[in-house]
């Protein structure tokens, strides 16, 4: 793949994920008539991540909550709600919302997320990727704790493992010369969890599943095929 078609690929990702800024992906949203390699990477990637809408279900605001934003900013002295957000709670709220159709409508979200800039200092992003297949299909979720730990979530029901092996799961975070355990998979959950400890999460960390012997690796490094892979990065539309 070209340097070309891998920055392609990178826009297309982030307009599906919704993550782009609004005048960024307005451009994008022009070129799609014009530019067919852009738009079959838009399509590639809707089919890729369409299974986590199981993950993210539909919901209705909950009822007045435009009136608690608004009596939170007459708290705040602010005289006009709109006037008065930030421009990260502005992009939100003018970000378009791509096909997939995750959770709220993004002016509630903007909303809820303008209150609370201006009350109290915004949190660092949260971290977190989708492991991918070597078919680049999505196969877990995972995502990075305010403690530290990870949990994965399953996108599709994982498939069988052969009898005498088992699924293990590997940190490799920036700088690291060898990966870390951190545990095996149970056969058929659709959830993990990492307690926080065992690795610090960040930017750029490597986080991979391999398929080794029953009991995990007997020698403490991965030694079986990598089943699934991705790399942690900052959630920039949280």
């Amino acid at each position: 793949m070209t340097a070309d078609e891998e920055a392609r690929e990178a826009l297309a990702a982030e307009y599906v994920l919704g993550t782009l800024a609004a005048a960024e992906a307005e451009r994008v949203r022009a070129r799609l008539p014009l530019d067919a390699g852009l738009r079959d990477a838009v399509a590639r990637w809707e089919a890729r991540l369409a299974p986590l809408q199981a993950l993210c279900p539909a919901e209705a605001p909950p009822p007045g909550l435009w009136e608690r934003v608004e009596a939170s900013f007459r708290q705040a002295g602010a005289q006009d709600p709109a006037a008065a957000m930030t421009p990260l709670a502005a992009s939100v709220e003018r970000r378009p919302r791509p096909g997939l159709g995750w959770a709220w409508g993004g002016g509630a979200i903007a909303a809820g997320i303008a209150a609370v800039l201006l009350l109290r200092p915004a949190p660092a992003p949260q971290l977190m990727t989708v492991l991918l297949t070597e078919r680049d299909q999505p196969a877990f979720l995972v995502e990075a704790g305010r403690d530290g730990g990870l949990s994965l979530a399953a996108v599709n029901r994982p498939a069988a493992v052969e009898a005498g092996r088992v699924r293990q799961l590997w940190a490799l975070p920036p700088g690291a010369t060898a990966p870390i355990s951190l545990g095996l998979l149970p056969a058929e959950a659709g959830r993990f969890s990492v307690a926080p400890g065992l690795v610090r999460p960040e930017a750029g960390m490597l986080v991979e599943i391999t398929l080794e012997p029953a009991g995990g690796s007997p020698t403490g490094r991965p030694t079986g095929p990598i089943l699934f892979i991705g790399r942690l990065a900052p959630a920039r539309g949280t």
